[in-house]
Protein backbone atom coordinates (compact mmCIF):
# COMPACT_ATOMS: atom_id res chain seq x y z
CA UNK A 1 0.00 0.00 0.00
CA UNK A 2 1.38 3.47 -0.85
CA UNK A 3 1.93 6.09 1.83
CA UNK A 4 -1.09 8.26 2.60
CA UNK A 5 1.02 11.37 1.91
CA UNK A 6 4.47 11.54 0.33
CA UNK A 7 6.29 14.89 0.28
CA UNK A 8 9.65 14.84 -1.53
CA UNK A 9 12.11 17.77 -1.45
CA UNK A 10 9.33 20.36 -1.69
CA UNK A 11 10.26 24.04 -1.81
CA UNK A 12 8.06 27.06 -2.43
CA UNK A 13 9.33 30.54 -3.24
CA UNK A 14 7.34 33.77 -3.36
CA UNK A 15 9.93 36.03 -5.00
CA UNK A 16 12.77 36.31 -2.49
CA UNK A 17 10.69 34.74 0.30
CA UNK A 18 11.32 31.03 0.91
CA UNK A 19 8.07 29.67 2.37
CA UNK A 20 9.14 26.00 2.16
CA UNK A 21 12.74 24.87 2.04
CA UNK A 22 13.42 21.31 0.80
CA UNK A 23 10.77 19.62 2.98
CA UNK A 24 10.48 15.80 2.84
CA UNK A 25 8.42 13.36 4.91
CA UNK A 26 5.76 10.66 4.58
CA UNK A 27 2.53 10.00 6.47
CA UNK A 28 1.43 6.38 6.58
CA UNK A 29 -2.18 5.14 6.21
CA UNK A 30 -4.08 5.24 9.50
CA UNK A 31 -1.68 7.66 11.23
CA UNK A 32 -2.78 10.57 13.40
CA UNK A 33 -0.05 13.03 12.44
CA UNK A 34 0.66 16.54 13.77
CA UNK A 35 2.24 19.30 11.68
CA UNK A 36 3.33 22.02 14.08
CA UNK A 37 5.07 25.35 13.81
CA UNK A 38 4.67 29.04 14.69
CA UNK A 39 2.86 31.50 12.43
CA UNK A 40 4.78 31.88 9.18
CA UNK A 41 6.46 28.48 9.46
CA UNK A 42 4.97 27.25 6.16
CA UNK A 43 2.18 24.97 7.38
CA UNK A 44 -0.63 26.54 5.36
CA UNK A 45 1.61 26.84 2.30
CA UNK A 46 2.30 23.11 2.52
CA UNK A 47 -1.42 22.31 2.94
CA UNK A 48 -2.24 24.48 -0.09
CA UNK A 49 0.29 22.49 -2.11
CA UNK A 50 -1.19 19.23 -0.80
CA UNK A 51 -4.64 20.29 -1.95
CA UNK A 52 -3.33 21.36 -5.36
CA UNK A 53 -4.21 25.01 -4.72
CA UNK A 54 -0.61 26.08 -5.33
CA UNK A 55 2.33 24.47 -7.09
CA UNK A 56 5.66 23.88 -5.36
CA UNK A 57 8.66 25.63 -6.89
CA UNK A 58 10.28 22.20 -6.90
CA UNK A 59 9.69 18.71 -5.49
CA UNK A 60 6.63 16.48 -5.61
CA UNK A 61 3.62 15.57 -3.47
CA UNK A 62 1.37 12.53 -3.72
CA UNK A 63 -1.82 11.46 -1.93
CA UNK A 64 -2.36 7.68 -1.67
CA UNK A 65 0.19 7.28 -4.47
CA UNK A 66 -1.43 9.86 -6.80
CA UNK A 67 0.70 12.87 -7.74
CA UNK A 68 -1.19 16.08 -6.93
CA UNK A 69 -0.20 17.62 -10.27
CA UNK A 70 -0.20 14.70 -12.73
CA UNK A 71 -3.14 12.81 -11.13
CA UNK A 72 -4.94 15.79 -9.63
CA UNK A 73 -8.45 14.35 -9.86
CA UNK A 74 -7.56 11.08 -8.06
CA UNK A 75 -5.35 12.85 -5.53
CA UNK A 76 -8.09 15.36 -4.67
CA UNK A 77 -10.71 12.60 -4.37
CA UNK A 78 -8.56 10.92 -1.73
CA UNK A 79 -8.13 14.12 0.30
CA UNK A 80 -10.44 16.16 2.52
CA UNK A 81 -9.21 19.52 3.84
CA UNK A 82 -10.80 21.53 6.64
CA UNK A 83 -9.40 25.04 5.99
CA UNK A 84 -8.44 27.58 8.59
CA UNK A 85 -10.73 30.23 7.07
CA UNK A 86 -14.51 30.07 7.20
CA UNK A 87 -15.44 30.01 3.51
CA UNK A 88 -19.11 29.53 2.64
CA UNK A 89 -21.91 30.57 0.27
CA UNK A 90 -24.21 32.87 2.27
CA UNK A 91 -27.23 32.00 0.08
CA UNK A 92 -27.22 28.22 0.72
CA UNK A 93 -28.57 26.22 3.64
CA UNK A 94 -26.37 23.72 5.46
CA UNK A 95 -27.81 20.74 3.57
CA UNK A 96 -27.56 22.57 0.23
CA UNK A 97 -23.93 23.38 0.99
CA UNK A 98 -23.13 19.69 1.52
CA UNK A 99 -25.07 18.62 -1.57
CA UNK A 100 -23.25 21.25 -3.61
CA UNK A 101 -19.89 20.01 -2.26
CA UNK A 102 -20.90 16.43 -3.14
CA UNK A 103 -21.44 17.52 -6.73
CA UNK A 104 -17.77 18.49 -7.07
CA UNK A 105 -16.97 14.79 -6.66
CA UNK A 106 -19.77 13.52 -8.88
CA UNK A 107 -21.79 12.25 -5.92
CA UNK A 108 -25.59 12.10 -6.11
CA UNK A 109 -28.27 10.81 -3.78
CA UNK A 110 -25.90 10.61 -0.79
CA UNK A 111 -28.37 12.15 1.67
CA UNK A 112 -27.98 9.19 4.05
CA UNK A 113 -24.28 10.04 4.54
CA UNK A 114 -25.05 13.77 4.74
CA UNK A 115 -27.61 13.03 7.47
CA UNK A 116 -25.03 10.98 9.36
CA UNK A 117 -22.49 13.79 9.13
CA UNK A 118 -25.07 16.31 10.34
CA UNK A 119 -25.90 14.05 13.29
CA UNK A 120 -22.27 13.33 14.23
CA UNK A 121 -21.38 17.03 14.13
CA UNK A 122 -24.47 18.23 15.99
CA UNK A 123 -25.92 19.99 12.95
CA UNK A 124 -29.18 18.07 12.46
CA UNK A 125 -31.33 20.90 13.79
CA UNK A 126 -29.48 23.37 11.55
CA UNK A 127 -29.81 21.36 8.31
CA UNK A 128 -32.21 23.84 6.71
CA UNK A 129 -30.73 26.98 8.28
CA UNK A 130 -29.02 29.51 6.04
CA UNK A 131 -25.23 29.47 6.35
CA UNK A 132 -25.01 33.19 7.15
CA UNK A 133 -27.35 32.66 10.13
CA UNK A 134 -24.96 30.23 11.86
CA UNK A 135 -22.53 31.06 14.63
CA UNK A 136 -18.79 30.80 13.98
CA UNK A 137 -18.63 27.45 15.75
CA UNK A 138 -21.49 26.02 13.70
CA UNK A 139 -19.89 27.26 10.48
CA UNK A 140 -16.71 25.45 11.55
CA UNK A 141 -18.71 22.22 11.90
CA UNK A 142 -20.05 22.66 8.37
CA UNK A 143 -16.46 23.07 7.11
CA UNK A 144 -15.63 19.70 8.67
CA UNK A 145 -18.71 18.10 7.08
CA UNK A 146 -17.76 19.53 3.67
CA UNK A 147 -14.31 17.97 3.90
CA UNK A 148 -15.82 14.55 4.72
CA UNK A 149 -18.77 14.50 2.31
CA UNK A 150 -16.88 12.36 -0.25
CA UNK A 151 -15.47 9.98 2.42
CA UNK A 152 -11.77 10.68 1.75
CA UNK A 153 -9.17 8.31 3.28
CA UNK A 154 -6.86 11.26 4.10
CA UNK A 155 -8.15 14.22 6.14
CA UNK A 156 -6.21 17.44 6.81
CA UNK A 157 -7.43 19.62 9.68
CA UNK A 158 -5.90 23.12 9.54
CA UNK A 159 -6.53 24.75 12.93
CA UNK A 160 -10.00 23.15 13.19
CA UNK A 161 -10.72 24.35 16.75
CA UNK A 162 -9.46 27.93 16.42
CA UNK A 163 -11.97 30.23 18.06
CA UNK A 164 -14.53 27.55 18.97
CA UNK A 165 -16.00 26.71 22.34
CA UNK A 166 -14.98 23.84 24.60
CA UNK A 167 -18.11 21.79 23.82
CA UNK A 168 -17.45 21.85 20.07
CA UNK A 169 -13.77 21.09 20.57
CA UNK A 170 -14.56 17.99 22.63
CA UNK A 171 -17.29 16.71 20.30
CA UNK A 172 -15.13 17.32 17.25
CA UNK A 173 -12.23 15.33 18.68
CA UNK A 174 -14.52 12.43 19.60
CA UNK A 175 -15.72 12.32 15.99
CA UNK A 176 -12.21 12.69 14.52
CA UNK A 177 -10.86 9.91 16.76
CA UNK A 178 -13.68 7.66 15.53
CA UNK A 179 -12.65 8.44 11.94
CA UNK A 180 -9.04 7.61 12.72
CA UNK A 181 -10.01 4.34 14.43
CA UNK A 182 -12.02 3.48 11.29
CA UNK A 183 -8.81 3.76 9.25
CA UNK A 184 -8.75 7.38 8.08
CA UNK A 185 -5.38 9.15 8.06
CA UNK A 186 -5.54 12.43 9.99
CA UNK A 187 -3.09 15.34 9.62
CA UNK A 188 -3.58 18.08 12.20
CA UNK A 189 -2.16 21.59 12.47
CA UNK A 190 -2.94 23.37 15.71
CA UNK A 191 -1.63 26.00 18.11
CA UNK A 192 -3.26 24.06 20.98
CA UNK A 193 -0.27 21.81 21.66
CA UNK A 194 -2.10 19.84 24.33
CA UNK A 195 -4.43 18.64 21.55
CA UNK A 196 -1.51 17.42 19.45
CA UNK A 197 0.03 15.69 22.46
CA UNK A 198 -3.21 13.95 23.39
CA UNK A 199 -4.24 12.89 19.88
CA UNK A 200 -1.25 12.42 17.60
CA UNK A 201 1.18 9.52 17.26
CA UNK A 202 3.88 11.24 15.22
CA UNK A 203 4.89 14.90 15.07
CA UNK A 204 6.63 17.09 12.51
CA UNK A 205 7.80 20.62 13.30
CA UNK A 206 8.39 23.38 10.76
CA UNK A 207 10.38 26.53 11.38
CA UNK A 208 10.87 29.20 8.70
CA UNK A 209 9.89 26.70 6.02
CA UNK A 210 12.31 23.99 7.13
CA UNK A 211 11.54 20.66 8.77
CA UNK A 212 13.40 20.69 12.09
CA UNK A 213 11.85 17.64 13.76
CA UNK A 214 10.06 14.47 12.71
CA UNK A 215 9.60 11.97 15.53
CA UNK A 216 7.25 9.61 17.28
CA UNK A 217 5.59 11.59 20.07
CA UNK A 218 7.14 9.59 22.93
CA UNK A 219 10.61 9.89 21.34
CA UNK A 220 10.25 13.65 20.91
CA UNK A 221 9.17 14.10 24.52
CA UNK A 222 12.08 11.96 25.71
CA UNK A 223 14.65 14.15 23.90
CA UNK A 224 14.67 16.75 26.63
CA UNK A 225 16.92 15.75 29.54
CA UNK A 226 15.69 18.70 31.61
CA UNK A 227 13.08 17.99 34.26
CA UNK A 228 10.90 20.22 36.39
CA UNK A 229 10.26 19.28 40.00
CA UNK A 230 7.66 20.78 42.34
CA UNK A 231 8.56 21.10 46.02
CA UNK A 232 6.80 22.14 49.19
CA UNK A 233 9.39 22.96 51.84
CA UNK A 234 9.42 23.71 55.54
CA UNK A 235 11.66 26.73 55.01
CA UNK A 236 13.12 29.05 52.37
CA UNK A 237 14.96 27.65 49.36
CA UNK A 238 18.74 27.59 50.00
CA UNK A 239 20.75 30.13 47.96
CA UNK A 240 22.76 27.32 46.37
CA UNK A 241 19.58 26.06 44.63
CA UNK A 242 18.34 29.44 43.36
CA UNK A 243 20.07 29.12 39.94
CA UNK A 244 17.57 26.29 39.22
CA UNK A 245 14.52 28.20 40.46
CA UNK A 246 11.99 28.57 37.67
CA UNK A 247 8.97 30.00 39.49
CA UNK A 248 6.99 30.01 42.72
CA UNK A 249 3.30 29.05 42.56
CA UNK A 250 1.40 29.68 45.81
CA UNK A 251 3.35 27.60 48.34
CA UNK A 252 5.01 25.44 45.69
CA UNK A 253 8.55 25.93 44.38
CA UNK A 254 9.32 24.82 40.81
CA UNK A 255 12.92 23.96 39.97
CA UNK A 256 14.22 23.26 36.46
CA UNK A 257 16.97 20.67 36.67
CA UNK A 258 19.43 19.93 33.82
CA UNK A 259 18.67 16.22 34.28
CA UNK A 260 16.75 14.04 36.72
CA UNK A 261 19.97 12.79 38.34
CA UNK A 262 20.46 16.34 39.72
CA UNK A 263 17.57 15.64 42.11
CA UNK A 264 19.99 13.78 44.41
CA UNK A 265 22.14 16.93 44.74
CA UNK A 266 19.03 19.06 45.43
CA UNK A 267 17.99 16.78 48.27
CA UNK A 268 21.50 16.76 49.72
CA UNK A 269 21.62 20.58 49.77
CA UNK A 270 18.21 20.75 51.42
CA UNK A 271 19.41 18.36 54.12
CA UNK A 272 22.54 20.50 54.66
CA UNK A 273 20.31 23.58 55.09
CA UNK A 274 18.00 21.60 57.39
CA UNK A 275 15.01 22.34 55.18
CA UNK A 276 12.44 19.55 55.23
CA UNK A 277 10.75 18.35 52.02
CA UNK A 278 7.02 18.10 52.72
CA UNK A 279 5.94 17.29 49.15
CA UNK A 280 7.85 16.46 45.97
CA UNK A 281 6.68 15.62 42.46
CA UNK A 282 8.38 15.36 39.09
CA UNK A 283 6.55 17.29 36.37
CA UNK A 284 6.46 15.33 33.13
CA UNK A 285 7.89 17.00 30.02
CA UNK A 286 5.08 18.22 27.78
CA UNK A 287 4.99 18.99 24.08
CA UNK A 288 4.75 22.73 24.69
CA UNK A 289 8.08 22.87 26.51
CA UNK A 290 9.79 20.79 23.79
CA UNK A 291 8.20 22.97 21.07
CA UNK A 292 9.30 26.24 22.68
CA UNK A 293 12.84 24.93 23.18
CA UNK A 294 13.15 23.79 19.55
CA UNK A 295 11.70 27.03 18.16
CA UNK A 296 14.26 28.92 20.22
CA UNK A 297 17.13 26.96 18.72
CA UNK A 298 17.31 23.84 20.89
CA UNK A 299 18.43 20.55 19.34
Amino acid sequence: MPSAITIQTVSKHFGPLVALDNVSFTVEPGEFFALLGPNGAGKTTLISALAGLSRPSNGSISIMGYDVERDFRKARTNLGVVPQELVFDPFLSVRETLRFQSGYFGLKRNDAWIDELLSKLGLSDKADANMRALSGGMKRRVMVAQALVHKPPVIVLDEPTAGVDVELRQSLWIFVKELNQAGHTIVLTTHYLEEAQALCNRIAMLKKGRLIALEEKHTLLAHSAEREIALKLSGPLPESLRPWLRKVEDDQIILLLPEIATLELVLARLREARVEVRELSVIETDLESVFVKMMNGGA
